[in-house]
């Protein structure tokens, strides 16, 4: 019987990482291998898009003193996961409808500066800066906030706070209430927003998603403190880029677009220096007609172009494809 269930879990551990590589390209890059007949039913009308939820995710940093550049706080999504798993990502995560109180406790630019740089209202900014911090603090115990609008928190790993980040998680808790509780003030000061992602038209889970960038706290630091991962690491993004092109780590493209960035700072300052000047025009794959292919695009990153047939044909796989060839 001991054997028996053996087997049976070495065959469960096989088929799970058998489907993430179904899902990646030579390259690393996170590839379904559903995209394919859902650009088609997209570019033929027959697939309505979901519309993205907002959602933000946090590029923590931390100086490494080597001169290889700061590293980033990056948490590997559990291969059962039905989206990306097997993926490296930041931690981060949807908007949650409370984000928005206006009586939450804040520091640093406005919300009416934050609108106007990341494209929506006043609301809207401060639902999304809050989700960033509120997300940093569920999924990797970091605290983007003080007791006064020039202090941060220190130590945040003990038992009295654990048990307020597992109400946050749970939603039995506001990230308002869990401010005021703690006399707490929200420091926007310390986010630089870096990005904007929109999931693809053809996806059937769809996220607007706002990337940032903050430095680690002095006095702080991360745990795997996330459900949806199975391990997290301190890597500097140009590794974790040289991991992703010879498709040792898998990552979607956002991800790996914004360590290509991260990679040209030398410091967790320069990083947040950086992020004042960057386009946050949103980023959304298109899917165009071109002959007997749909050429799927990212404006702006034309590492990521994919050449889809525009009928289904019979894959031929190889151990170099482990796609079957029609995701080329």
């Amino acid at each position: 019987m001991a054997n028996g269930q053996a087997d049976g879990q070495a065959n469960d551990q096989a088929n799970v990482q058998a489907n993430v590589q179904a899902n990646v390209q030579a390259n690393g890059q996170w590839y379904p291998a559903e995209w394919p007949d859902r650009i088609r039913a997209l570019a033929a009308g027959t697939l309505t898009p979901v519309t993205p939820k907002r959602a933000a995710t946090v590029m923590l940093l931390k100086d490494t003193g080597t001169g290889t550049g700061p590293a980033v706080h990056m948490l590997r999504r559990r291969t059962s996961m039905a989206f990306a798993g097997g993926a490296y990502a930041y931690p981060g995560g949807g908007v949650d409808p409370r984000d928005d109180d206006r009586d939450i406790g804040w520091a640093g630019p406005t919300r009416a500066w934050w609108a106007d740089r990341l494209g929506v209202d006043e609301v809207g900014a401060q639902a999304i800066v809050c989700a960033a911090v509120r997300e940093t603090y569920e999924e990797a115990g970091v605290l983007l906030a003080g007791p006064t609008r020039d202090s941060v928190a220190g130590d945040t790993t003990g038992a009295d706070w654990e048990a307020d980040r597992a109400a946050l998680v749970g939603r039995e808790l506001s990230f308002a209430e869990f401010l005021d509780r703690r006399g707490l003030v929200l420091r926007s000061d310390l986010l630089g927003a870096w990005a904007r992602w929109i999931t693809p038209e053809f996806e059937s889970r769809r996220y607007d998603t706002w990337f940032f960038v903050a430095a680690l706290p002095e006095g702080q630091r991360t745990r795997n403190a996330s459900t949806e991962a199975d391990r997290t690491v301190w890597i500097t993004p140009a590794e974790a880029a040289a991991g992703y092109d010879k498709g040792e780590l898998l990552m979607m493209p956002p991800t790996i677009a914004t360590l290509r960035g991260l990679a040209e700072c030398g410091t967790a300052a320069e990083a947040l220096a950086s992020a004042r000047g960057r386009d946050m025009t949103p980023v959304l794959a298109e899917a165009r007609l071109a002959g007997d292919e749909i050429v799927l695009s990212w404006p702006g990153h034309d590492e990521f172009t994919k050449h889809v047939p525009s009928a289904a044909q019979a894959p031929v796989t190889s151990p170099s494809d482990p796609t079957g060839g029609a995701l080329a």
